[in-house]
């Protein structure tokens, strides 16, 4: 990867270019897990999203192993995704990069108040 991709994020769109067609293959109950874990694990990445490529290719290709395996989504899975997600991202409760912003946003005011 050179400077302009990093940049530009070229690079992950390429990147999640070939998740989306890892995930059209799997049968359909699998693509509806993939959408709803790729949307829990979206508020968890930092400003640009790349320290989910590696969760997001790992999580991939637990599907494709289990769908392989003929597992259905509760079996590879469980029934809790946002649980699995939130797992998956560090920790029950992991910030955010919301959390982190609004955390930040409150130091500045506190400092700028003199607290």
């Amino acid at each position: 990867m050179n400077l302009w991709e990093k940049i530009t994020g070229s690079d992950m769109t390429k990147e999640l270019k070939i998740f989306e067609s890892r995930a059209k293959k799997l049968p359909a109950d699998y693509q509806v897990a993939w959408g709803k874990i790729f949307a829990n694990l979206l508020p968890h990445s930092d400003f640009t999203g790349r320290n989910l490529m590696p969760i997001l290719d790992g999580v991939l290709g637990l599907l494709e192993e289990a769908a392989a395996d003929g597992q259905s989504v509760q079996e590879a899975l469980g029934d809790d995704i946002k649980g699995f997600c939130s797992a998956l991202a560090g920790e029950e409760g992991a910030k955010s990069f919301r959390d982190k912003w609004r955390e930040q946003l409150n130091n500045n005011v506190a400092k700028k108040l003199g607290k």
